[in-house]
């Protein structure tokens, strides 16, 4: 065979391997991909900008026992080590942070433990604000959620339902918490039959709010709390920037913590518009 012959042949050969490979790359990927997690039929819209939903964490931020929730200490400093590093001591339970089913349940899914498949996932925003501007106690109820559902249709799989109340922007006063003389504390929440509703009629994956507790403020029992946790599904609590999104479309993406046997944890979280 002639020289030319042999390094065509060759050539051929090498070209034919390549494309047999970047075939079966792609189809690995793709099979890989659905391997992980399918996401929901409603996220396929575009979206054009992103929303912060988050709240900084510092010590400054209210908190549910009225202590702070962070604090720092450096450990390492440029000046004297060329690079700098804090410890960080964390309350699970502060600023824009993750409830995980363990936390109100003996044995239930950790916060390292939640599907990804639920951490990105449709936002539908009930907006009660107007009434808990002069009901620091309102919460949202079934019937909120049917007035949703009648404009905007069935809340979609996998959602996370959001309490749009207006607390967002009272976190730098005593109204965010709102304890009274007798220290009972005042801001809004989810009803029990509004949380009953959404799992016995929904597949939500997660329920949210604008405030410090998925329950409102007077709750003794935490009604909201033992039975949205101990079935399986998240909350949110202290979410930012519900009143820069629509109440239906927007994508929210919750960067969970991922230490194991987590009850929760502080959540960089963001929606796509």
């Amino acid at each position: 065979m002639c020289d030319i012959c042999v390094i065509n042949s060759v050539k051929q050969r090498m070209l034919s391997r390549r494309d047999f490979f970047k075939t079966s790359a792609a189809v690995g990927a793709t099979a890989a991909v659905g391997a992980v997690a399918s996401a929901p039929p409603t996220l396929a819209a575009g979206h054009g900008g992103v929303i912060d939903m988050t709240h900084k964490l510092s010590p400054e931020f209210p908190t549910f026992f009225g202590v702070p929730g962070i604090s720092m200490e450096q450990q390492f400093n440029f000046a004297e080590h060329g690079f700098n590093l804090m410890n960080l001591s964390i309350n699970e339970h502060t600023a824009t942070h993750i409830d995980a089913p363990l936390h109100f349940s003996a044995d239930g899914t950790s916060v390292d433990e939640i599907p990804v498949g639920n951490l990105v996932v449709p936002l539908c925003v009930i907006d009660i604000a107007a009434r808990a501007e002069g009901d620091p106690d309102a919460q949202v109820t079934p019937d909120d959620l049917n007035a949703w559902i009648s404009e905007h249709g069935d809340i979609p799989d996998r959602a996370c339902v959001a309490m749009h109340s207006g607390w967002a922007s009272k976190t730098d006063g005593p109204n965010y918490v709102g304890n009274d003389a007798d220290g009972v504390k005042h801001f809004p929440g989810f009803h029990i039959e509004a949380t009953q509703m959404l799992l016995e009629e929904t597949t939500a994956a997660a329920m949210a709010v604008d405030t410090l507790s998925l329950d409102h403020g007077p709750s003794a029992d935490f009604a909201t709390h033992n039975a949205w946790l101990p079935s399986g599904r998240y909350g949110i609590e202290n979410l930012a920037g519900l009143g820069d999104v629509p109440a239906a479309g927007a994508t929210l993406v919750v960067g969970a913590p991922n230490h194991v046997g987590g009850t929760g944890g502080p959540a960089r979280i963001f929606a796509m518009v």
